[in-house]
Formats: structure tokens, C-alpha cells, sequence
């Protein structure tokens, strides 16, 4: 299997806000149309990664820098099927066939920005007040803002951060460019289209929550529906990739 790098020029579009809806329902059409292998594949994932995950101290690094590799894998397997080609195994490896080194630096920049986001917070916070938690006893008033104003900061910084990280893994991928530029892009990308992808966090977030509320309330059978949630998390990144840069099949 032979992929060819995305030759169609890369420009970013600002989309209407229900976008972020159809993003959905496009990553569900591609779903459908191989539901069995999105599946494989993503059992595969799992058993490369999860071990590689739990080995002390490097276990963490390695699974991160090789996230994008893997995400660039999936992004190939939605093209290959937009394109009415058949998706296949190989598409989750493709990453470590094409511009491997760029994928990598992704997850290292990803990765080293939420690093120094952790630090900064760690620094911010009220050794007291972090203090007064391990020991299991509430907080004051004065200390309960000690603690929240640092968190708040750290969320406000990992916003733009998974910004510059979305599209990243898609456009050094299929697109074949170096990793900063990438993360540049994609932070433009996110920006440009923040009301379509609020509503698209919004829609995730809710049927997420109602997968988790079906599975500890109703039937653990539906465990079914939560492992379909992460390829279509993944298809439905391809979906808003596809119509932020305005590609064509």
C-alpha cells in the first residue's frame, strides 16, 4: 500500500458554527463505512500503547510522542476512505512510514508545552493550602482561592496549547510539513473556527456523559457504544480538518 502526500494547497477557512455539529455526524458517515476495522484498529492502539504507557518513567514520554504518529495513521485511514478506497491495518503504521521524525516532534512540543504549564502551576500554588489537601481537610476561604487561581491559569494556558496540537498530527502527516509550522497552523485553524468547535466540545461533552450514565445505570453491555466513541473522536477530527482547510475527496 503506497500513500501519496496531500498535494492540495492548505488554506484555512472560517466555517459557520453548526459546523461543529456536522463534524459529528460526518466522523459517524465514515464510521459506518468500515465499523469492524475502526474497531481493530483501535484494539490495536490499545495493546501498543497501554503497555508502552506503563513503563516507569518513560512509559509516559514515549506514549505521547508517539500519539501523533498513530493519529496521523487514523487520519490516512479517513482519507483512504473518503476517497472510497478501503481502510486497512496498515494505515495505523503509516506514520512511521512518512515524515516520522516531524510526527514525533509534535507529541515532543505537546508535551514539553504542558510540562511547563505543570511546573508554572506547581510554582503558583499555596504550599499550605496543598498542604491542608493531602491531609484530607477542607479548605479555608482565602486558601480555597489560592489553589483556584492557579488552576484556572493552567487551564487558560492548555487551551491554546490543544489548539496548536488538533490538526498538528494531520497536517505534518497528509500534508507533509515540519511540526512547528503544523502546530502553527493548526492554532490559526482553532482560532479562526473557535464557535464551531465550542459547539463541537459541547455536543462530545454531552455524548460522552450520556454513554457513562447508560453504562453505570442501565448495562454494562453498552460498553459497545464507548468503545465506538473514540474512532468516531478520531473520523470527526478528520470531518473538521476536511472542512476547516476546505479539502476535497
Amino acid at each position: 500500500m503506497e500513500h501519496q502526500p496531500q498535494i492540495q494547497a492548505i488554506t484555512v477557512r472560517q466555517v459557520p458554527a453548526l459546523n461543529g455539529y456536522k463534524w459529528i455526524t460526518q466522523g459517524l458517515r465514515l464510521f459506518r463505512l468500515n465499523p469492524v476495522m475502526w474497531i481493530i484498529l483501535l484494539v490495536l492502539y490499545l495493546l501498543i500503547m497501554i503497555p508502552v504507557s506503563l513503563i516507569p518513567v518513560l512509559g509516559s514520554v514515549a506514549s505521547t510522542l508517539l500519539a501523533p504518529v498513530f493519529a496521523a495513521g487514523m487520519m490516512w485511514g479517513c482519507q483512504a476512505l473518503n476517497r472510497n478506497q478501503d481502510l486497512e491495518i496498515n494505515h495505523l503504521f503509516q506514520g512511521f512510514k512518512q515524515n516520522t521524525s516531524q510526527l514525533i516532534t509534535v507529541g515532543g512540543l505537546y508535551m514539553l508545552s504542558l510540562l511547563m504549564i505543570a511546573v508554572l502551576t506547581v510554582l503558583m500554588l499555596d504550599k499550605e493550602a496543598v498542604e491542608v489537601l493531602a491531609q484530607g481537610k477542607d479548605l479555608s476561604p482565602e486558601q480555597a482561592s489560592a489553589v483556584l487561581f492557579p488552576l484556572l491559569t493552567a487551564l487558560f494556558l492548555i487551551v491554546p496549547v490543544l489548539m496548536a496540537y488538533w490538526f498538528a498530527p494531520v497536517l505534518a502527516g497528509l500534508h507533509q510539513i515540519n511540526a512547528v509550522d503544523a502546530m502553527k497552523l493548526s492554532f490559526i485553524a482553532c482560532f479562526k473556527n473557535m464557535l464551531p468547535f465550542l459547539l463541537y466540545g459541547v455536543a462530545l461533552t454531552l455524548i460522552l456523559a450520556v454513554v457513562l450514565w447508560l453504562l453505570i445505570n442501565v448495562s454494562t453491555f453498552l460498553a459497545v457504544i464507548f468503545l465506538m466513541l473514540i474512532p468516531v473522536m478520531m473520523t470527526s477530527l478528520y470531518a473538521s480538518y476536511a472542512d476547516v482547510f476546505g479539502i476535497e475527496v
